[in-house]
């Protein structure tokens, strides 16, 4: 179907020809009619089939003819506005991640050319400011994340009152990456006539349950639900070994020749190794993980999409989905991922709008358990490829030695992988001998690790005037230890040509330092005994005041002085 048959607003029509948007994709021929009515819908379809385009569109249309307040409008316009549409009205777009909430805004904005409408983006990581200043006044799209969604609502910036339609892209990543709780809050909050528009690559029971929990009723579309991976997009494995990955992501540089690669890791903190292992092989690669900045992020991404020689991206699954870059022609798995699902989003950054791609995976003996996760999702056995010996580039420098990834398969292995990467980060640069010591670049733990202990001479000690009195010698002559006495002899005092701890006024169970005499300190005159033991001291001039009022006393009475 083209775009030209759905009779859409001229405004929009335009634009749409403009950016080469002339015929609709399944997806978007199934849910754009739908959408029009007014209908609830829950989206399934593949990676890159358009499904940004398939609720951004019918939206603008809406909000389009919501906006012509023309008494001429024909009916059928009239029937698409949105009940009691207003200046404070808008719709709310909900994502996972930071930059599919830059591109959804990106594609608003291509979409509105000839009658722009207002989109903010809201996010954290950012300034409050420009989204707080937008908000009040007045936006047509708000595209958010639920974290700092949630702040503004609560300081009373955003009003869920005036939400129209509700759209949650990638909605199991969002409930994968925690967000059930955020979900629930801001759906309560939200009128229940409002239009529900749910949509993702996979769609599994909770977000449906969700969406009747909270009085939508979507219509289910499902394009090729047998059918999880795009037929544009070769997938083949190579089962090495963990200390070949390095090898083969080369090799397959190097054979392929591609234009845009992204290779894809589980842990962030592997992210920086593989990008300076490839820079130092003379391929040019970024990273981008959790671990940067927003601003960094931004850059990151807007680097790979222009055209220069960094054209290779190494990434979490962070990138892995709603991200729309033309021209990735490969992907390589250097881990495949914990989640089936992520592997369908991992390969779909390729053989997007029609193109062709290539995706690999490293399979290593810890990849074996995602790797049948996989197949069992698809319900399609992977096909295995291979290099010839001649055909393996073999690394000329390697800053780190690749390590294992952790077996296990729980949020719980996933964190301790990522605190072992992180302790190895400044370990050593370069792999480990097998036979060699662990801690023999650490020094002993014993004396030895201090030689300059033997020449230090004997311990200070504390005379009976308290901390911080000079110390004095132990042995007769008021001369320190000799450079060879032993480590045991500086440990203690000479007792061989001292005189008897009785006699020098020692105490034996004070391992023989000066045994204190605090009745006789002179700080302590005309104070009580119990006042000793407390360390509080009564000033001289009450004591006085208190003697004195007694002899009065005394004097006064002296029947009670004979008592």
């Amino acid at each position: 179907m083209k775009f030209s048959e759905l009779n859409l607003d001229p405004r929009l029509q335009q634009s749409l020809e403009k950016i080469g948007f002339l015929e609709t994709t399944p997806i978007q021929e199934a849910c754009i009619p739908e959408i029009l009515a007014k209908k609830d819908i829950a989206g399934l379809a593949q990676t890159g089939t358009g499904k940004t385009g398939a609720f951004l569109i019918p939206l603008i249309e809406r909000i389009y003819s919501s906006l012509n307040t023309s008494s001429e409008k024909p009916a059928e316009k009239q029937a698409l506005n949105f009940e009691n549409w207003n200046a404070q009205s808008f719709i709310l777009v909900l994502v996972p991640t930071r930059e599919l909430a830059d591109q959804i805004h990106e594609n608003i904005l291509s979409l509105t050319q000839f009658e722009p409408l207002r989109s903010v983006t809201v996010y954290g990581g950012t300034s409050y400011d420009k989204q707080t200043s937008m908000l009040r006044q007045g936006v047509h799209f708000v595209v958010a994340t639920p974290g700092r969604l949630i702040d503004l609502y609560k300081e009373h910036i955003v009003d869920f009152k005036q939400v129209k339609a509700l759209v949650i892209d990638e909605a199991d990543r969002l409930f994968d990456m925690g967000f059930k709780d955020d979900m629930s809050f801001i759906l309560s909050r939200i009128p229940r006539e409002r239009q529900f528009l749910c949509f993702s690559a996979t769609l599994n029971f909770d977000v449906l349950n969700m969406a009747y929990q909270f009085g939508a009723q979507p219509v289910e579309i499902s394009l090729s639900r047998d059918q999880k991976k795009s037929d544009n997009v070769k997938d083949e494995i190579f089962h090495i070994s963990q200390s070949e990955k390095y090898t083969y992501i080369l090799s397959i540089l190097k054979k392929y020749n591609p234009k845009q690669v992204i290779v894809f890791t589980n842990f962030k903190f592997q992210v920086e190794r593989i990008v300076q292992f490839l820079n130092q092989n003379k391929v040019p690669a970024i990273g981008i993980s959790s671990l940067l900045t927003q601003a960094q992020r931004n850059r990151v991404i807007d680097q790979f999409r222009s055209e220069n020689e960094s054209n290779l991206l190494v990434a979490t699954d962070l990138a892995a989905r709603g991200l729309d870059i033309v021209g990735v022609d490969l992907v390589i798995n250097y881990d495949m991922p914990q989640d089936p699902a992520n592997y369908i989003h991992r390969v779909g950054r390729t053989g997007r709008a029609g193109q062709s791609g290539l995706a690999f995976s490293l399979i290593c003996d810890q990849d074996l358990e995602s790797l049948k996760r996989v197949e069992d999702l698809t319900k399609t056995k992977i096909d295995a490829g291979w290099f010839e010996e001649t055909e393996l580039i073999q690394p000329v420098k390697q800053t780190f030695a690749p390590r294992s990834h952790s077996n296990s398969r729980n949020n719980q292995g996933h964190r301790e992988q990522a605190r072992e990467n992180s302790r190895d980060r400044g370990r050593d640069n370069g792999p480990r001998d097998a036979g060699a010591n662990r801690s023999s670049n650490r020094g002993p733990r014993n004396a030895d690790r201090r030689p300059d202990l033997r020449e230090r001479g004997p311990r200070a000690t504390v005379q009976a005037g308290g901390v911080g009195s000079n110390p004095r010698p132990l042995n007769k002559n008021n001369s320190t230890h000799s450079a060879g006495a032993t480590h045991a002899a500086v440990s203690g005092p000479r007792l061989s040509s001292a005189k008897p701890l009785e006699k020098r006024n020692m105490n034996p169970q004070n391992g023989g330092h000066p045994a204190r005499k605090t009745s006789k300190r002179p700080e302590f005159k005309n104070v009580r005994r119990t006042e000793v033991r407390t360390g509080t001291r009564v000033p001289p001039t009450l004591m006085k005041k208190v003697k004195g009022f007694f002899k009065t006393l005394l004097k006064k009475n002296p029947a009670k002085k004979s008592i």
